[in-house]
């Protein structure tokens, strides 16, 4: 792809996912959540490749069917109440299917099968767009939502966190894993968020670090399979020394960053008189630490048999830039400290 063409696609990006946090009006998000798909297509296809095809196909599929569903809901609702503002969706039928499709476009369970099948047919960077950017401005619209609809959203939540742990479990490709990793993480930010809607955007931005921090790791080793990650401390080994740390950060153990979100959700729920829906969540949040300590084991804990000159790729200068792993992996270890700071801004 020429540089032109990539960087008109990233302004695209940008300006849709802008337009659709900052519009309240339904007609107006619905073309920025349409500029955000169309604007994807091209940097997923950018390696023809028949599995790159597949996927790109099954994603417009997708999102224009929600896309679709979310515009024939709007117009539902300003039939039935007169009203195109998004904070005055409350009739309970199209409120319940804008939810719907909003799920289905994050890729929260039980409309999650095509996210771990569409990401595995991407490189890492475009996975990393579609894990980060791409979910920004459906998660916006579920925030700008009326909490009128609790007991979906619970439901979608609890759901979510069971299939994303559950899903992840006999996988060898690091890319569907980290799909489920994403379609649990998604279900914890739904569970809070129409009870604390920053505490929803904090977990939402820990997110978002500690998988910018994954996706570099597996680019810069160039690992795509568990198989291939066993081998990556020859080509790197500080990283293979630290990426443990981080998938523990993803499934949320103590000291580390990724602790301080499920901390913070589970206490909330249980102020809500929640205890069995923070129960459950926080067993199933279990099967998703498994496959990340899986992980940890195959990259750190064991030691495959190499050759000499298997053994000397660390000499190797890569191309690809190191700061912003740097950066997310300091900030997925060591955040946890500033957690009083960081909630008292986010309670501002």
């Amino acid at each position: 792809m020429s540089p032109l063409i990539l960087v008109l696609m990233l302004i695209s990006l940008s300006m849709g996912t802008l337009i659709t946090v900052t519009s309240t009006h339904w007609f107006l998000a619905w073309v920025g959540l349409e500029i955000n798909t169309f604007a994807i297509i091209p940097l997923m296809t950018q390696n023809y490749k028949p599995r790159a095809m597949e996927a790109t196909i099954k994603y417009f599929i997708i999102q224009t069917t929600a896309a679709t569903m979310l515009l024939f809901a709007s117009i539902s609702n300003a039939w039935l109440l007169g009203q195109w503002d998004i904070q005055q969706m409350n009739h309970p039928l199209p409120l319940t299917m804008i939810s719907i499709a909003l799920a289905l476009k994050l890729g929260l369970a039980p409309m999650h099968a095509w996210y771990p099948e569409v990401i595995q047919g991407l490189n890492l960077p475009t996975g990393l767009i579609l894990s980060t950017w791409q979910k920004l401005a459906p998660f916006s619209f579920l925030l700008k939502l009326p909490s009128n609809n609790a007991i979906l959203l619970t439901i979608l939540g609890l759901l979510s966190i069971l299939m994303g742990g559950w899903g992840g479990l006999n996988q060898t490709q690091l890319r569907k894993i980290l799909g489920y990793s994403s379609v649990a993480h998604l279900g914890w930010m739904v569970l809070v968020m129409q009870y604390v809607p920053s505490l929803s955007l904090l977990a939402f931005m820990t997110y978002v670090i500690m998988t910018f921090s994954m996706f570099f790791t597996f680019w810069c080793s160039q690992s795509t399979t568990i198989n291939a990650l066993s081998t990556s401390w020859t080509k790197t080994p500080i990283l293979s020394a630290l990426t443990p740390l981080i998938l523990l950060s993803l499934g949320g153990l103590p000291p580390l960053t990724g602790f301080l979100p499920k901390w913070m959700i589970l206490l909330e729920l249980t102020k809500q008189e929640l205890m069995m829906v923070a129960t459950m969540a926080a067993l199933s949040a279990l099967l998703s630490l498994y496959f990340y300590l899986r992980l940890s084991y195959a990259m750190t804990l064991t030691t495959s048999p190499n050759n000499l000159p298997a053994t000397l790729p660390w000499r190797i200068n890569f191309i690809q830039p190191t700061m912003p792993l740097a950066t997310t992996t300091a900030i997925s270890l060591c955040l946890l400290p500033l957690s009083p700071t960081i909630l008292t801004l986010f309670s501002l």
